[in-house]
């Protein structure tokens, strides 16, 4: 929750959705409050009623994606024994992608003050890429114990990898950029776990 409070959680997402819906057809440079609350249908002021301006907006939508993706991730501890080893994480890599625009997260990394609330909310303890690794971690070790993985596999270090690859395709890509994500995340997971 922003400092100053939104009482209704799903204004909240209203509000988070129509911004992704903004930068998605428009661009990043349009990403303004009245832009926000016309595409979600909310009175003009509403979203400085809920959050200190637009910098604070945009941090808590980065923190919100983000913890978002850390819950995906720590459900795959649901998934250990079904599907395949590759596809569950597939899922999961897929998810972050999916969670955040790149525009929005360039918005959140080029403009200080939500720069700054993003790593202040990191730093309290808000889930990040670390939250999402540790839940990997754990999934993959599960794995290995179910002897789906080989007991000599380094759970951790693949995690790394591939949690650090999916933060490497989500801060590069940009919209409309031809790179199949899937299939390269598909040839590392098959690098990874030895497949």
């Amino acid at each position: 929750m922003s400092p100053r409070g939104v009482a209704i959680p799903d204004l909240r997402e209203r509000l988070f959705a129509a911004a992704e819906r903004v930068v998605a057809r428009d661009g990043a440079a349009s990403l303004t409050s009245r832009a926000v609350t016309a595409e979600a249908d909310c009175a003009k002021g509403v979203l400085h009623t809920h959050f200190a301006g637009l910098d604070e907006f945009v941090a808590e939508l980065v923190l919100d994606r983000f913890a978002r993706s850390a819950r995906q991730a720590q459900a795959l501890e649901a998934k250990v024994g079904h599907g395949t080893v590759a596809e569950n994480l597939q899922e999961v890599v897929g998810a972050l992608l999916d969670s955040l625009p790149p525009a929005v997260v360039g918005l959140a990394m080029t403009r200080p003050a939500a720069a700054s609330h993003t790593r202040e909310g990191f730093q309290s303890g808000a889930p990040a890429f670390d939250a999402i690794q540790q839940a990997v971690t754990a999934y993959l070790q599960a794995e290995q114990y179910a002897g789906r993985i080989p007991a000599d596999s380094d759970a951790a270090t693949i995690a790394l990898a591939l949690v650090g690859t999916t933060h490497h395709l989500l801060m590069t890509h940009s919209p409309g950029q031809a790179t199949d994500t899937a299939a390269t995340t598909q040839r590392l997971l098959a690098v990874l776990l030895g497949r």
